[in-house]
């Protein structure tokens, strides 16, 4: 028994030294960490299981039968995270630079239907080189393998993924299907065609940072949501959204104690709103007064910044954030924030998530390139993802909201449940000098009488009580009464139950 005892802790060790210590110092050289170093900071300590440690791969072409290291260069299994379960896999770049093999792929999918099965999320932490060229279509059919995996998965348990070294060709499109993709600045970058490749092909120079690095997807392709110093930082974040979301599509939402009383009231709101109607302000500075003990996590923060979405909780209870930024644009609506916000509202409603919509919009961005780039469509993704969805959702208006952006955020017309305004609050077709000098353009010639024309309009429509003597607002609030008057609406809206018409799926303007 000594001897078999003896050759399980020798196969265990060969199996966690991966590629071997001469790789492992070369990763650790990049500024990376190794997959198993990662899921241990990831991981709550001791509770992470390993499965298949054992396996390597069957190909026998090109020589690859003499190599062959236990794991195949994918560590899988589950553990916990702040005490919740959680599935994970890690690609080994020590081990044939994290290259998918068949066996590598039967690693991936085993743990993606365990998780699917036991309705818990699962995370990627993914640095590898693609698919493993020796193994030819039998790789290919592990990717499609994967992928439809996360199809099936996708609205049932949440999906991350964390990029930590290089991801290409095959590899990306996993990620692109799950729920939320971070990245690790200049380690990790995510293209379909290489540099080399690019080069080949269009004529193009262009480093891999440049192509496909974290800066890249966060604030022009909008394929990552976040980017962070290093592995420990991108970890360590990880295991903080985790706590906002919910195990699965019927668990509810987790409920963390605190401290905050539903009831506190901020007084310095009252005076967030200058009285200049064109001068900014943060947005945020009200998310972060509004919700427990300010803790904000934001989404996509450095891409389409004229909008802001994210988690955060009330009375402990996760809640989503959607608020136009009128430090940014003036807080317009335009293809890229319609996008990001519509992708984050469409999570939420998966997810059983209330949203909370703050608004100050003075309408959608004109302009050729706009129009040209599909902005109808574009915008209409957001009104489509705020109108299907059926969980609570609450909107507050706290300045503008013009033209049609007002109905498409979160308004009463498109099943907003409770609709608040602020004072402050300017409900019109467009604002006051826009509308006169149409209403009145014979007058465009006197400059008093189109002065007057727009404090007549301003008059009658630049406040919220024409909306709320039609019903289309719910009440007009004090703004420092905004955080107990919005988590009294979410506590009556809790059993909210409201059912779309039977449909296979839906049709998104994708």
């Amino acid at each position: 028994m000594k001897d078999v005892l003896r050759e399980l802790e020798r196969r265990r060790a060969e199996a966690r030294l991966g590629g071997g210590e001469r790789r492992i110092a070369a990763q650790h050289k990049r500024g990376k960490l190794t997959a198993r170093e990662r899921i241990d900071l990831l991981m709550d300590e001791g509770s992470f299981e390993e499965f298949d440690m054992y396996v390597e791969h069957r190909c026998t072409d090109f020589g690859m039968e003499k190599t062959k290291i236990p794991g195949d260069g994918v560590v899988t299994g589950w553990g916990t995270i702040n005490g919740r379960t959680v599935y994970v896999f890690a690609k080994d770049f020590t081990v044939f630079g994290g290259s998918l093999s068949e066996t590598h792929a039967q690693k991936i999918v085993k743990i993606q239907d365990m998780a699917l099965r036991n309705r818990a999320p699962i995370i990627g932490l993914f640095d590898a080189g693609g698919a493993r060229i020796q193994e030819g279509v039998a790789a290919l059919g592990g990717y499609g393998e994967v992928f439809l995996r996360n199809v099936l998965a996708s609205g049932v348990i949440p999906q991350i993924s964390v990029i930590m070294g290089p991801c290409a060709g095959g590899d990306v499109y996993a990620p692109a299907m799950t729920d939320f993709i971070f990245m690790v600045k200049e380690t990790s970058y995510m293209f379909v065609t290489g540099p080399d490749v690019v080069k080949t092909v269009t004529g193009e120079e262009v480093t891999a940072e440049d192509l496909g690095g974290a800066v890249v997807h966060t604030t022009r392709s909008s394929i990552a949501d976040r980017a962070y110093e290093n592995d420990v930082e991108a970890l360590l974040q990880m295991r903080r959204l985790m706590d906002f979301l919910p195990a699965n599509n019927r668990s509810g939402v987790p409920e963390l104690e605190t401290r905050d009383p539903a009831d506190r009231v901020e007084s310095s709101l009252d005076t967030l709103v200058p009285d200049n109607p064109h001068t900014p302000y943060d947005m945020r500075e009200l998310i972060q007064k509004v919700v427990d003990e300010g803790d904000f996590f934001e989404i996509q923060e450095a891409f389409a910044q004229n909008i802001v979405v994210g988690f955060a909780r009330l009375e402990g209870r996760t809640i989503g954030i959607v608020a136009n930024q009128p430090m940014v644009l003036a807080g317009v609506l335009d293809s890229d924030a319609s996008r990001k916000a519509a992708r984050f509202v469409r999570f939420c409603d998966c997810f059983s998530i209330p949203l909370v919509t703050f608004v100050d919009v003075p309408g959608f961005l004109p302009g050729t390139a706009q129009e040209y780039g599909g902005l109808i469509k574009h915008g209409a993704k957001l009104l489509f993802a705020f109108a299907e969805a059926t969980v609570p959702k609450v909107t507050v208006i706290t300045r503008k909201a013009y033209g049609g952006a007002y109905d498409v955020m979160s308004s009463k017309h498109i099943r907003g449940d409770v609709n608040y305004a602020w004072p402050s609050a300017e409900i019109a077709v467009m604002g006051p000098k826009g509308a006169a000098e149409i209403l009145y353009r014979d007058e465009l010639g006197d400059p008093e009488k189109i002065e007057a024309r727009i404090k007549e309009y301003e008059r009658r429509f630049a406040n919220p009580f024409i909306a709320a003597e039609r019903g289309y607002l719910d009440e007009v609030i004090l703004p420092r009464n905004t955080r107990p008057r919005i988590a009294r609406a979410l506590n009556m809206l809790r059993n909210k139950t409201v059912e779309n018409p039977w449909k296979k799926h839906d049709n998104i303007p994708l």
